[in-house]
């Protein structure tokens, strides 16, 4: 199988609320939105949010809580890891942990969403993000 991701979506309680945290908060406008679902065109791929209600329908699952992840947001510099960081938890987000730098560097901290889903807000050095959003790791030689 190729190595990609086409489309995460997110269960969501509140379709009013999401919408209104991803445009105020990371200040991104859907590409396609009906009254119970958004789908934001990204770097290569889709994020969307959908009633949880009616994922787990579509799944044929209840869901019974998530695993153990987070999606990431990579940015251009510390300071604005802590600038999206004000931003994203005065839009509604939780604060989970206050940036800092990790032992194999770089700076980064962590947010929940209003539904809870985790995003980690970073700056890596040895990242390159280009002006698409498109992250590139260094390669090994």
């Amino acid at each position: 199988m190729q190595q990609q991701i086409a489309l995460i979506t997110l269960g969501v309680a509140d379709m009013a609320r999401a919408k209104a945290f991803y445009r105020e908060g990371f200040g991104w406008e859907p590409a396609f939105e009906m009254d119970d679902v958004a789908f934001f065109q990204m770097n290569g791929f889709v994020f969307g949010i959908w009633g949880r209600g009616d994922l787990d329908g579509d799944m044929q699952r209840k869901a019974s809580g998530s695993g153990s992840f987070a999606l990431a947001h990579n940015v251009e510099s510390a300071q604005a890891v802590d600038d999206a960081i004000a931003r994203l938890v005065a839009a509604g987000a939780s604060l989970l942990r206050k940036a800092d730098s990790p032992p194999h560097g770089g700076y980064r901290g962590y947010v929940a969403d209003p539904d809870g889903h985790a995003w980690e807000i970073a700056w890596n050095p040895a990242w390159t993000v280009d002006n698409r959003g498109y992250v590139t790791l260094p390669t090994s030689s």
